[in-house]
């Protein structure tokens, strides 16, 4: 994945590091952040997020989660949040219900 749309706040960049298991944030192609989770099939379980210090206050986490969760519903995956930054995110981005599993 791949979103290399300019930014106010910096051009960021979404990589799947499938053999890691966590989706890859980049701002201006400096590493900023990760959020780990596990696959199966039609189902990614986001377990945990960081976003590095010198990226927080900027909109870079809210950024990067929506990123990741356009990137799962382009596989027409569902997502069960487990990590309270993402459901935090969810809850006040209610366009995104729809992609939500409930376990």
């Amino acid at each position: 994945m791949d979103d290399q749309a300019p930014e106010e706040h910096g051009e960021l960049r979404i990589e799947d590091d499938r053999e890691r298991s966590r989706f890859e944030v980049f701002v201006d192609g400096a590493p900023a952040g990760f959020t780990e989770y596990h696959a199966q099939p039609g189902l990614i379980t986001l377990l945990h997020t960081e976003i590095d210090p010198a990226f927080e206050g900027r909109g870079v986490g809210s950024r990067f989660v929506a990123g990741v969760l356009d990137e799962i519903r382009a596989r027409g995956e569902h997502v069960l949040p487990i990590c309270p930054f993402v459901r935090a995110f969810l809850q006040r981005h209610p366009a995104y219900a729809d992609l939500v599993a409930y376990a």
